[in-house]
């Protein structure tokens, strides 16, 4: 598969595909990006920064991101942008590019592995753990699940949904984006998902 040229964005949270990311743009390099984005295909590359930070260069950046395309765009009378993209795939960094003025990189398509088990079961097993972990939380007065919320009949995407509400910090959460497809995925979020269960059953013995 021939590597991409594609605009990158390291931000300090992870997109998953099938997420909704909402931007402002107010440093001028973002902007010339997002200027650029919009006159072509509208998409750029999301990476998580593994360490340091974006602004002022000198961040180290986890080499498997998300593919964002731009949905909706407005642009200010200052020049800032506001926007919401939403995840569409994931990408594997092959080379960074110098940041001319923002950062850019070699990119390929990250395709899954074909699952060997049922996913169905994976995604029933996966779902009710979610639901305990959530329902500890309120028990516990914390963040009840959102009452709108409503996981996905599809495997493939229910995964990728239970890793943005499930409150997992952003390294399980980049995991859980390497996993190599649909079947280890849903493994991978039952298992955090149980350790979120374990921990939080713990904290509500001890009262």
């Amino acid at each position: 598969m021939a590597a991409r040229r594609l605009p990158m964005f390291p931000l300090e949270r992870v997109l998953v595909p099938y997420d909704r990311l909402p931007l402002h743009i107010f440093e001028p390099r973002y902007r010339e990006m997002i200027k650029q984005c919009m006159a072509g295909d509208a998409e750029f590359g999301v990476v998580l920064i593994e360490r340091g930070r974006e602004v002022g260069g000198g961040d180290q950046r986890f080499s498997v991101g998300t593919l964002a395309r731009i949905v909706d765009a407005v642009e200010l009378a200052d020049g800032r942008w506001v926007l919401e993209a939403v995840g569409v795939e994931r990408l594997a960094v092959e080379r960074w590019l110098e940041d001319d003025p923002y950062p850019c990189a070699e990119i390929v398509a990250l395709e899954d592995e074909e699952p060997q088990a049922d996913l169905e079961t994976l995604r029933l097993e996966m779902e009710q753990l979610l639901m305990r972990t959530f329902a500890l939380r309120a028990e516990l007065g914390g963040v009840a699940l959102p009452t709108e919320f409503e996981l996905s009949d599809d495997p493939v995407v229910a995964a990728y949904h239970a890793a943005i509400v499930s409150g997992l910090g952003p390294i399980d959460v980049q995991t859980v984006l390497e996993a190599s497809g649909p079947e280890a995925r849903l493994q991978l979020m039952a298992t955090l998902l149980d350790d979120q269960v374990d921990m939080l059953s713990r904290q509500l013995a001890q009262g």
